[in-house]
């Protein structure tokens, strides 16, 4: 503002001098003083009697000429769309540069003729902007971010293929955008109720660069996938690397992730992966939020609990099983939370005992301590689920266990002993042994600090040891687990006494 008023101030002192001089005049008419402005240097040639429309032509606040003529800017603009644009933006109209303007002003003086100038300085900037459909981001607080498209149906389609990378595959995307399902699941695995986008997404008409307006659906999704980001980080296949165990090994992703970020290339959690590949291990940074309501119906162990009864005419330090402990089981239904493909929260709705377990009783002697295995493991942690089986990259010797719902839960004893052995070391982190004194030794790796209890401690099944975490060598919360069976490691989920894994995903 201050540039335009200086501006003209410069020209109205330069008219006065014209003015003042007026009536010396050389034979041909011209003034004797050679007075200008703007980028051209355009000359005032004359001082009117009455008022005339002068159109001022300014870019990033800069006062570029006087035109003279403004048929000849709008044809002009005409003639860069019909051959510059045209094919690749049609229905479209050109229009000047976002911060290049014309002010429209009543004054007094001519100025010289400059309008080829000034439409060749537009055309050398590519100062220009064209008429297309903005897609409007905005939450709570307000809009925070647009793009430009050339149709608002490629957009759409954008839309509802990444939406469709969160849901179940069978299921309509408009039907669960309209919460139309109320049913109940009735059989084990899960289904998709419902889908939200967070954010308030609107179209306008407005003007942008040629460079700004995305023309296909590839860069519209791209957008939605990663927003502005422009670097991603690569991972490179190495020998027996799994779709699983890559995600594991890069900041803890789901297979269904690796698989979804790199649908070019995966398109099975099963498939065989080529050593030497190169996969994106950047997970989605989208500018918007999908939320999906999820019902999970699983079978879930009821455990068993163990009654000691002591028995005086047994000896000390030894036990008698006098009836077997049965687990039960239930239909257990949740209900989850999931944003942007990952599980945030998650509920039991309710549940059905479906067989009720047996209990244990053991016999024995007098003052016998509980240090002794039952002879049956439980899961290490509570809503178990296996992000990383045994095997699941090369030299994994263990099972990875999360607790769905509480990432940083409890951390808690399989089965009865004697803490065997805390410690630390750089792959593991902070780590505890059990020994069931009964062949078998339980391992727990990653927790968060050190186990609260000490070497010699008795525990009993399902008494917490410490808390979930990810100290060593991990990429995301989780206990490593194994079991030791007369010293010889083990893949739990393939000992007889531990609970099937199947029925938490895992092999």
């Amino acid at each position: 503002m201050v540039k335009r008023i200086l501006i003209t101030l410069g020209c109205f002192i330069a008219a006065i001098l014209v003015t003042s001089l007026s009536h010396v005049l050389f034979d041909d008419g011209s003034f004797p003083l050679s007075l200008s402005c703007g980028k051209f240097d355009q000359k005032i040639i004359a001082v009117n009697t009455k008022e005339e429309e002068v159109n001022r032509l300014y870019a990033d606040g800069v006062f570029l000429g006087n035109i003279t003529s403004m048929d000849k800017l709008n044809n002009h603009l005409k003639e860069v769309y019909k051959d510059k644009y045209e094919d690749d933006f049609p229905g479209s109209g050109v229009h000047l540069g976002r911060n290049t303007y014309v002010v429209s002003e009543p004054g007094y003086f001519s100025y010289s003729d400059v309008d080829d100038q000034l439409l060749q300085y537009l055309d050398d900037n590519e100062d220009y902007t064209l008429e297309t459909n903005a897609v409007i981001f905005s939450d709570d607080s307000g809009e925070y971010a647009e793009i430009y498209v050339t149709d608002t149906k490629l957009y759409e389609e954008a839309m509802n293929e990444y939406l469709s990378f969160f849901i179940d595959g069978t299921k309509s995307l408009a039907a669960l955008e309209k919460n139309q399902d109320q049913s109940t699941l009735t059989d084990y695995g899960s289904k998709d109720v419902s889908l939200t986008v967070s954010q308030k997404i609107s179209y306008q008409k407005k003007n942008a660069s040629p460079s700004e307006i995305r023309r296909t659906r590839e860069e519209i999704l791209n957008y939605l996938e990663y927003g502005d980001t422009t670097e991603k980080e690569y991972y490179t296949v190495q020998k027996y690397d799994t779709v699983a165990g890559v995600g594991a090994k890069n900041h803890g992703l789901s297979a269904n992730q690796v698989m979804n970020i790199n649908r070019d290339q995966i398109s099975s959690v099963d498939q065989v992966l080529k050593e030497g590949e190169q996969l994106c291990v950047t997970y989605f940074r989208s500018p918007i939020d999908v939320v999906v309501s999820r019902q999970a119906l699983r079978k879930e162990a009821v455990y068993f609990k163990t009654e000691y009864q002591e028995d005086e005419t047994m000896l000390v330090n030894t036990s008698q099983v006098v009836q077997d402990g049965i687990n039960g089981s239930r239909n257990a239904l949740y209900n989850e939370k999931w944003v942007n493909g990952i599980l945030v929260s998650g509920s039991l709705k309710s549940s059905i005992d479906i067989q009720q377990p047996v209990k244990e009783i053991v016999k024995i002697g007098t003052m016998q301590p509980k240090d002794v295995g039952t002879g049956s493991f439980r899961y290490p942690v509570d809503n178990a689920y296996i992000t990383c089986p045994w095997g699941c990259y090369y030299n994994h010797t263990g099972t990875d266990f999360i607790n769905q719902y509480e990432r940083w839960g409890n951390a808690i004893a399989a089965d009865n002993g004697v803490v065997k052995e805390i410690s630390y070391n750089s792959v593991s982190g902070n780590y505890i042994k059990i020994d069931h004194n009964n062949g078998y030794v339980t391992y727990y790796g990653h927790l968060r600090e050190p186990s609260p209890l000490k070497v010699g401690d008795v525990v009993q099944k399902g008494d917490v040891i410490g808390r979930i975490g990810m100290t060593g060598f991990a990429t995301g919360p989780h206990v490593h687990f194994y079991i030791e069976e007369n010293g010889q490691k083990e893949n739990a989920c393939e000992v007889s006494i531990f609970p099937s894994c199947k029925e938490i995903g895992g092999d």
